[in-house]
C-alpha cells in the first residue's frame, strides 16, 4: 500500500512537472505589417502568409522554438518591439542606420531596389516627377517616407507627400488619380501588377538599394542567436530558393 501511494505521487510529480513545461513553454511573437505582400499579408483565409512567415516557420522548427504571427501597425513597430509587445520583426524590414541604433538586425536575406509607380497609362518620367509639383504617395513609417523627407522634401523640392497606412492603400490612390505616383519596393511593386493593379514601374528615384533582415531587441542575444543561425541555414538549402520562386523574388 505504502509502495503504491508513493508510485501514485511520483506520478502526480512527473505529470505536474510535464504540464509545466509545457505550460512555460516560450512563443515568440514576430510583428508583421499584415499588408505587404509578397514577405507579409494575410491570405484570403484570415492567416499569415508571405516569404518571411514561412521564412521563419521553417526556422522556428529547426531551431526549436514556438512562434506566432502578430499584425502590428508599421509605423509603431519598433516601439512595439522596444516595449516587448513582440519579440522580433521579420517582415520585410530594410535595415537602416535609425533603426541599428534600436534595434539589433540579423543576417541581411534580401536587397531590393526602390523605385516610382504610376499608372500604368502615365507618361511620365522619374525626373519629372521629382522635380514638378505633383502628388506622391509612400507607406507610413518606411525607410522610403524617411528618405524622401531627408533627401527631397527637406532640400527644396515642390511635391507633396501623402503617407498611407498599407501600400495596397497608396496602390489604390494612384489608380483613383489622388496621388501622381508612389514610392515602393521593386518586389512589391512587381506583386502589385503580378494581382492585376493598372500600374507601371517608372524606375529608381535615387534612394541606395534597401537591405531586408530580422530585428530584435538589442539585450535579446538568446532569440538574435536562434534567427541569425536559422536564417544563415535557411538561405543555404533548397528550400529557401523555392520560396523565392513561389513568391517570386528575385
Amino acid at each position: 500500500m505504502k509502495f503504491a501511494k508513493t508510485l501514485f505521487v511520483g506520478c502526480m510529480l512527473v505529470a505536474f512537472c510535464i504540464a509545466s513545461g509545457q505550460a512555460a513553454e516560450k512563443v515568440y511573437i514576430n510583428g508583421i505589417d499584415a499588408d505587404y505582400p509578397p514577405f507579409s499579408f494575410i491570405d484570403k483565409a484570415g492567416k499569415p502568409d508571405g516569404l518571411d512567415i514561412m521564412a521563419v516557420n521553417w526556422i522556428a522548427k529547426e531551431m526549436g522554438f514556438k512562434v506566432r504571427h502578430q499584425p502590428t501597425e508599421w509605423s509603431a513597430i519598433v516601439p512595439s518591439l522596444k516595449s516587448k509587445k513582440i519579440d522580433f520583426i521579420a517582415s520585410g524590414m530594410t535595415v537602416t542606420p535609425e533603426r541599428k541604433e534600436q534595434v539589433q538586425f540579423t543576417v541581411p536575406y534580401y536587397k531590393t531596389v526602390m523605385v516610382l509607380v504610376a499608372k500604368d497609362s502615365s507618361k511620365m518620367t522619374v525626373d519629372q516627377a521629382i522635380n514638378g509639383s505633383l502628388k506622391w504617395g509612400v507607406q507610413r513609417g518606411t525607410s522610403e517616407a524617411k528618405w524622401i523627407e531627408d533627401n527631397f522634401l527637406k532640400k527644396g523640392k515642390t511635391f507633396k507627400l501623402q503617407q498611407y497606412d498599407s501600400g495596397p492603400l497608396t496602390m489604390e490612390d494612384i489608380l483613383n488619380g489622388r496621388i501622381d505616383v508612389a514610392a515602393v519596393s521593386t518586389a512589391s511593386a512587381e506583386e502589385f501588377m503580378e494581382k492585376g493593379m493598372a500600374i507601371r514601374i517608372l524606375g529608381p528615384y535615387g534612394q541606395p538599394d534597401d537591405e531586408y533582415a530580422y530585428a530584435v531587441r538589442k539585450d535579446d542575444k538568446e532569440l538574435y542567436n536562434k534567427l541569425n543561425e536559422g536564417l544563415k541555414k535557411l538561405m543555404a538549402t533548397p528550400y529557401w530558393q523555392e520560396l523565392k520562386h513561389q513568391y517570386k523574388v528575385h
